[in-house]
Order: structure tokens, then sequence, then C-alpha cells
């Protein structure tokens, strides 16, 4: 694996421009995007994150202001680190920095799994708009499992993970260690 920016050090997460805990929500992306419109526009930002998940469409936005934002100033480079628990929606978040720009601190646990969904569905009227309704949820599923499988993707581009690996532990709740993540390639270092 080919590194293309330097190695960082502990000194250089001292102070993190961005600071988040707690559940990826929409409270969370509010003050994110309030961080970031603050932060430097040159040099090092460190993004800090400890979280046990939440909605994974917010970590998908929040990644996305990330990829935007270093479109936008290639003279800064964000840099994610997780501290103590990355876990589900934090990893999606996580999957939108650069492999290079992913350091985690010691004992942080990274943990991956499915999307989830809980829903009823209610069956009533005519038959046509009962295949309709079933018809609507199937492709909400699929859809779901195709944004699932993308940020997958860009989780692992580059570890020696494979898709099939990943597919095999996900729907049990894939917990990696520090010290795992960065052997399997997954983050740069461990703090």
């Amino acid at each position: 694996m080919q590194m293309t920016a330097p190695m960082l050090g502990p000194k250089d997460f001292e102070y993190p421009a961005i600071m988040l805990s707690g559940v990826v929500d929409h409270g969370m992306y509010l003050h994110f995007k309030n961080c970031l419109s603050t932060a430097s526009q040159q040099g090092l930002v460190v993004v800090e994150i400890s979280t046990l998940g939440g909605d994974p469409e917010i970590a998908r936005l929040m990644g996305e202001d990330i990829r935007f934002h270093s479109d936008l100033y290639p003279e800064r480079r964000l840099v994610f680190l997780g501290r103590t628990a990355v876990y589900s929606a934090g990893a999606t978040f996580m999957s939108f920095f650069a492999t290079e720009n992913r350091y985690v601190t010691r004992g942080t646990r990274i943990m991956i799994h499915e999307r989830l969904i809980t829903k009823n569905i209610h069956l009533a009227g005519p038959l046509s708009t009962c295949i309709a309704t079933l018809k609507a949820t199937l492709n909400e599923i699929q859809s779901s499992i195709a944004i699932q499988n993308e940020g997958f993707q860009n989780l692992i581009l580059g570890s020696d993970i494979t898709m099939e690996e990943l597919l095999e532990k996900a729907p049990e709740n894939w917990y990696l260690e520090a010290n795992e993540a960065r052997a399997r390639g997954l983050i740069a270092a461990v703090l």
C-alpha cells in the first residue's frame, strides 16, 4: 500500500478542529457543518469522532461534505481520528476519508454491519395495489443494499479485506480492534 501523504504523529492530533461524539443524527450534522465551515482552509484539519452509530444517511451526508471540501480546498488535508468507538454510521463516515487519512487511538473498536430496516407492511385494498406496495418495499431494500455496498467498497479500498469477507462478517456485527484494523490496511495508524 503506497502512502502519498506524510504519516502523522500524536502531536498532530492535539487540537482537533472538529470534535464529534454521540449518536450520528441531525444534531451532530449541524455541529459538524458549523465546525467545518469555520475550520482552516489550509493545512491539517482533524475530524475526531466517537460514536456507537446512528443514521447512515447522515453519516453519508457528512462524508459527502468531506469529499466536497477536499476538492474545494486541495491545500487542506482532512484527517479522520476515531476514538474509543467507531461503530456503524461512524464506520460509514470513516469510509469517505482516504485510508492514508484514517487514524484511531489505541483500544478503539471499529464495528461494521449491514444496514438495518424495521418495517411493517400492511396490505389492504385491490390486489394490484398490494403488489405495488410489496414492489416498493423490495425496491427500497435493494436500493439500500446497493448504497451500503458502495460504502463498503470505499471502506475497504486499499486494504486486504475483500468484499466477500466483509459481506460474510457484516450481518453479525464485525468488530475490529485498532491494531487489527491497521494490520488489515483499513487505517493508516494507531495513536
